[in-house]
């Protein structure tokens, strides 16, 4: 065990919201195993809340987009230079790159050169593109930490030390939600049919699926006049987009649009019609059944069709192994194939499919914090 007369040092880096929320799960976990620890790095207000000491504001590192981040490219090195010096004057016991794998690798390189243990948790996907990018895990981390046991088979191949400790958003969601309860919560009668439309969390998304997603909600509307329609959005800027396709193509069409509540939508849902990315995971573990339909610029989806790997896009079916969701993807995602699919979604209950969605529930329901602060103590305790 570590000398506990002497503090742990563990430095981290978070670069966005979600990772934040994981720092602040692990550095929790860690300190009811150990409370003598010292937390270190770049934080967001959850993981400082736990207890970190922030060198820099994670806010320096939440940059999306080419031309943003080119903008601050000068910033974002600098900062990199600078805890990377920090970091190894330091000397912490352990480095942790939460994500951000652009500016977590690299920084992780260095400090295992220097002699620092460093983890990286959550897996880029390498698995479904540029897997070469293995090498480069396996050269600068010590271990990488995954959410899904697909992702853990992977590494193996590549002799990569990987700890699968399940996906914290399955910690987080019943594993049989109350569904009255969203209804209730956002005013959907009980027995009334709904669907909810997720037509994505970034502008490309929001632009190219909004009006096949309201085209498919007005013909649905036709053929079940009682049908609640809810349409939860990322936030303000998606909400804006949303409303303008919405007022061109269906002013008179009634929506009830959401700020977030993404999950308490799909929760209270019947169906849902959603774009591709971690919301499917999501809409899995709220059970309730989905269409995931998709369409990118045609050379975007000409490129992704290059260089992913993987048979599915959809992490349900990922995880399942076979189609389990439909997946209608650029010249499929009409408003006439989405309708086809979520019809029989809003007749009769698929109680099947709901068994088979608790059933990958359980599978990636593990204590995610627990699990990864398990691991890093663990890691810590070996002898260099």
């Amino acid at each position: 065990m570590t000398d506990s007369a002497r503090p742990i040092t563990i430095a981290l880096v978070a670069g966005e919201t979600s990772g934040d929320i994981l720092g602040a799960g692990l550095i929790r976990s860690i300190k009811q195993h150990n409370p003598n620890v010292r937390f270190v790095g770049i934080a967001g207000p959850r993981m400082q809340a736990e207890g970190c000491e922030a060198w820099y504001e994670m806010e320096e590192l939440a940059v999306m987009g080419i031309v943003e981040v080119l903008g601050r490219l000068r910033r974002i090195l600098a900062i990199r230079r600078d805890v990377t010096q920090r970091f190894k004057q330091l000397k912490p016991d352990v480095f942790i790159g939460i994500d951000a794998p652009d500016f977590n690798l690299s920084l992780e390189g260095k400090l295992k050169q220097a002699g620092i243990k460093t983890v990286h948790y959550v897996s880029p996907s390498v698995w479904a593109w540029k897997q070469k990018r293995v090498f480069k895990i396996k050269r600068n981390t010590d271990l990488i930490l995954v959410f899904l046991p697909f992702e853990k088979a992977f590494y193996d191949k590549f002799d990569v030390p990987a700890r699968f400790i399940g996906h914290k958003m399955a910690d987080d969601i019943d594993l049989n939600p109350d569904k009255l309860a969203a209804r209730q919560h956002l005013g959907i009668p009980g027995h009334a049919r709904c669907l909810s439309l997720l037509p994505g969390s970034r502008h490309a998304e929001v632009t190219l699926l909004s009006e096949p997603f309201i085209r498919a909600a007005q013909q649905l509307k036709e053929r079940y006049p009682d049908l609640h329609i809810v349409v939860p959005l990322a936030n303000q800027k998606r909400r804006h987009e949303f409303e303008a396709i919405k007022q061109q193509i269906a002013p008179d069409f009634t929506l009830h649009l959401l700020d977030g509540q993404a999950r308490e939508a799909m929760i209270a849902s019947d169906a849902a019609i959603l774009a591709s990315g971690t919301v499917a995971l999501e809409c899995m573990l709220a059970k309730c059944p989905m269409v995931v339909a998709y369409k990118m610029k045609p050379f975007t989806f000409w490129l992704a069709k290059k260089l992913v790997k993987t048979p599915y896009v959809s992490l349900p079916n990922i995880l399942a192994g076979r189609e389990i969701v439909p997946e209608l993807l650029q010249d499929d995602c009409t408003p006439e194939n989405i309708v086809k699919h979520v019809q029989p979604l809003l007749e009769h209950e698929d109680s099947q499919l709901k068994s088979l969605f608790l059933e990958l529930h359980q599978q990636i329901r593990c204590g995610a914090d627990e699990q990864a602060a398990h691991a890093v103590l663990s890691l810590i305790e070996q002898k260099s």
